[in-house]
């Protein structure tokens, strides 16, 4: 297959998976209370940390350098990439992907303008008690749980800690998976595209690592 023809029909599998009904489909928050518990028992049950509903995480994917904005895209590792943030269950599904920021942008901003958080901020308030589990670049609020840094040994504290850290790692384990299964992604590889198309790339990735976890492909 020609050049030519690869990247045609790269553009084409990246718009078709980047359709709203199959971003929907294959990406998907949990929305009722069924599914929330769902999750939630998951996590329980793996865990022993009630009401999680998913871990939360930043990662760059490196671009080439654009020709417009360069500042928003130049990360504080010092390349050109997109700060994509990532909500994965127990089971490494990922239930929510955003590409449209640069490298430049924190974890925490990222996440700041996401419209999971006021999502989660709705459930608090009518009374349900739901939670994500980040590192410490998060602000600790009553739907964000992060590690208790510096805890004492032996303390309940250090407890919590240890099994916020173990529940945590499964959203690194999905990055992780994520990447080494569509290699591009992976940090010496760079996307060769416009910001834009690289993002499309990502979330097209991301439908396909929820395939396969489902081993339904259509």
């Amino acid at each position: 297959m020609s050049q030519q023809s690869t990247s045609r029909s790269i553009r084409e599998v990246t718009a078709a998976l980047n359709h709203p009904l199959i971003q929907r489909k294959w990406i998907k928050f949990p929305q009722t209370r069924r599914e929330r518990d769902a999750v939630k028992l998951r996590f329980f049950e793996k865990f022993s940390i009630p009401s999680v509903i998913g871990c939360i995480d930043g990662t760059h994917i490196a671009i080439i350098r654009p020709s417009e904005n360069e500042e928003r895209f130049f990360n504080r590792k010092h390349f050109h990439s997109r700060n994509v943030m990532i909500i994965a269950d127990s089971d490494l599904r990922i239930l929510s992907v955003d590409a449209s920021f640069g490298g430049a942008s924190h974890d925490s901003f990222v996440w700041n303008q996401h419209p999971v958080k006021q999502h989660l901020i709705e459930l608090n308030n009518n009374g349900e008690t739901v939670f994500l589990l980040g590192d410490s670049g998060y602000a600790q609020r009553e739907y964000m749980m992060t590690p208790i840094v510096d805890a004492h040994q032996g303390s309940p504290e250090e407890y919590y800690t240890k099994l916020h850290c173990t529940a945590r790692n499964t959203v690194e384990r999905t990055i992780g998976v994520l990447k080494n299964r569509w290699r591009c992604l992976i940090g010496h590889r760079v996307l060769h595209y416009h910001p834009d198309v690289a993002a499309k790339i990502i979330n097209a990735c991301c439908v396909l690592h929820n395939m396969c976890i489902n081993r339904i492909y259509f």
